[in-house]
């Protein structure tokens, strides 16, 4: 199987331009154009894991996290990074990453902790802006179903748990067709008016030529027009962070107990006890401390998360109780949730997670 065939189903699934500005995600090393034979699923990329790789025989390792964040201007093996890529290098092993673009999406990163610890009704804690674009287009009247079913397929028209959405209205088009063209109705050198359909619909902005190019395909006219305009709203479903309720409240401590036997957290930081019970959960893995005052702004009686400094544990302002699981314990299941998306699309591919824990925390 091609590389290239692999990686658009994971990001199909979490979209590379959904991930954050600072991040690495996508491939890291390697041709999109290889053949793989087995993969490999890891939380990280060590030299352990590759060793792991050569032994199973896989030729491709995903990852959560990438090996290589910032540039690299030399590789001469003087630190783990630089040792790890020419390891992988030389035995011929792609290494793959799924961040923050997997982070952002609802069914993510974060949407996996959020059904081991039972959370219903989720949505996004902080969803993202200025990714949202508008299409109005001008249909002839009896080719309005089949241009609409053509960009709602490509993606557009998706608002919260919603789709197919679009607005409607009648209207006339004119125009003349100009010597050269070969005009679908009409004829050249006379105005012509058309009943047309004026279309207009939503879509997220990184999808833009799939709908685009689906809009051209099912519309007859040789000069389609159109236009794309950037929208403010939030898109629901694309973001950092979710929050969600328990089905029953939970005593705190209690809570807190459940949290740790599910994740195998060692420790649990966490600020002073509100002596309420906890009913609405806030979650982000792996480093969430800029989340905490959205998390109060949500009304979240607990927020879940990893890597909060110490002064960062003021922010709670005993007003929510805020508790930092680890980094790795809040995001590993995200090696299982891997599996499961490039299961579910081929499911004879052989893949397998790593056996090796790459939590490089010790707790005494």
């Amino acid at each position: 199987m091609k590389l290239k065939d692999i990686i658009s189903i994971i990001e199909d699934y979490a979209p590379l331009a959904l991930q954050e500005s600072y991040d690495n995600a996508g491939l890291v090393v390697g041709s999109s154009n290889m053949e793989v034979d087995k993969a490999l699923i890891s939380f990280d990329v060590t030299e352990e894991v590759i060793d792991e790789a050569i032994k199973i025989g896989a030729n491709l390792i995903i990852s959560h996290h990438p090996i290589i964040f910032s540039g690299i201007k030399k590789l001469n093996g003087s630190n783990y990074v630089e040792r790890i890529v020419i390891k992988a290098i030389k035995n011929d092993i792609a290494l793959y990453a799924a961040h923050t673009n997997l982070d952002n999406v609802i069914n993510g990163t974060n949407k996996i902790l959020a059904e081991k610890l039972n959370l219903k009704n989720i949505k996004t804690l902080s969803p993202q802006k200025n990714l949202l674009n508008k299409l109005v287009t001008y249909i002839p009247v009896d080719y309005k179903e089949k241009v609409q079913r053509a960009i709602f397929e490509a993606g557009a028209g998706h608002i919260g748990k919603y789709d197919s959405c679009s607005f409607e209205a009648k209207g006339v088009g004119t125009f003349r067709a100009q010597e050269g063209s070969t005009p679908f109705v009409g004829n050249i050198g006379k105005m012509h008016n058309e009943a047309e359909i004026r279309l207009e619909t939503i879509f997220p902005s990184h999808i833009k030529s799939k709908v685009i190019t689906a809009l051209l395909s099912a519309h007859p006219y040789q000069e389609v027009a159109y236009d794309i305009y950037k929208i403010e709203n939030n898109i629901s479903n694309i973001g950092a962070g979710i929050i969600g309720e328990l089905s029953e409240p939970q005593e705190e401590l209690v809570f807190l107990n459940n949290v740790k036997e599910i994740t195998k957290a060692e420790g649990i930081k966490y600020t002073n006890l509100l002596n309420k019970k906890v009913r609405k959960v806030a979650i982000c893995g792996g480093s969430g401390a800029f989340l905490i005052s959205k998390a109060k702004r949500a009304g979240a009686d607990v927020y879940i998360t990893g890597d909060i400094k110490y002064h960062e544990f003021f922010d709670a302002d005993n007003s929510i109780l805020v508790a930092d699981i680890g980094h790795y314990e809040s995001e590993h299941f995200t090696n299982t949730l891997l599996l499961s998306i490039i299961k579910e699309k081929i499911p004879t591919f052989a893949i397998q997670i790593s056996d090796i824990s790459t939590n490089p925390v010790n707790y005494l």
